[in-house]
């Protein structure tokens, strides 16, 4: 298959499917190798961006699609009498921006960071697949793990995580709470492994549960003086 030719079958794939392609199934589909697929995918994007075409092909990690060019939302707004799509709340992004640089993460590891609950809002980012459930950690409770989606990338314009920018305020501080939630989750599953090895007399689930529950309070509780119980957030 000639190289053209190869540009035009990308191109109609990546059409139809409305949706991320991965890289290896084009390359299985064409029978080429992972270098020219990409090599390929790059040329059409450049392109597009080039000839200020009114698409545009973009990367999401082992993903390629085909999107509409950002500078004419505006008119395909337009055209389909859509409303212009709700903006995040600083809530949001602020659950999304912990989930985007800790996941995989727990909701109680966001709310021990923001000293609320997030529940509300991580319904929310589940819900316009910013962010997904990915396993549950092997702790009592066996709460729910959290990490973004690749729409995640694709709204806010990033080709993988690595793209992420560093953290402005990291600091000692931030480090140590991560160390000292690893700690934690480290200790609760030695202590569950001991008692499965019957090191210590056996206790039931319910007691598991209240002890990793009054755990995950103490340290997600704030200060006196900056308490705070509860929010409401909106999108």
């Amino acid at each position: 298959m000639e190289l053209k030719e190869v540009e035009s079958a990308i191109e109609g794939i990546l059409f139809a499917a409305g949706e991320p392609v991965g890289v290896e199934r084009l390359c299985m589909t064409l029978e080429i190798d992972r270098e020219t697929a990409d090599a390929v995918c790059q040329r059409l994007a450049d392109q597009y961006s080039y000839e200020r075409r009114g698409i545009r092909l973009v990367r999401l990690e082992n993903c390629y699609q085909l999107c509409s060019a950002p500078e004419y939302a505006d008119y395909i707004r337009k055209a389909f009498e859509s409303r212009r799509p709700a903006r995040l709340s600083q809530p949001a992004l602020e659950v999304l921006s912990i989930i985007a640089y800790y996941q995989p993460t727990t909701k109680a590891y966001v709310d021990q960071i923001r000293g609320v609950d997030s529940s509300y809002t991580v319904g929310l980012l589940t819900e316009r697949e910013l962010i997904e459930e990915c396993g549950r950690l092997a702790v009592p409770g066996r709460p729910i793990l959290y990490r973004t989606t690749q729409n995640f990338l694709r709204s806010f314009g990033l080709a993988s995580l690595e793209e992420l920018p560093e953290l402005p305020n990291a600091s000692a501080e931030d480090e140590q709470l991560t160390l000292d939630m690893q700690a934690d989750i480290a200790r609760l599953q030695q202590q569950q492994e001991a008692e499965q090895a019957g090191e210590e007399e056996p206790i039931t689930d319910e007691e598991l549960e209240a002890a990793a529950l009054e755990l995950a309070q103490q340290e997600a509780a704030p200060e006196p003086d900056d308490a705070v119980t509860s929010e409401e957030e909106h999108l």
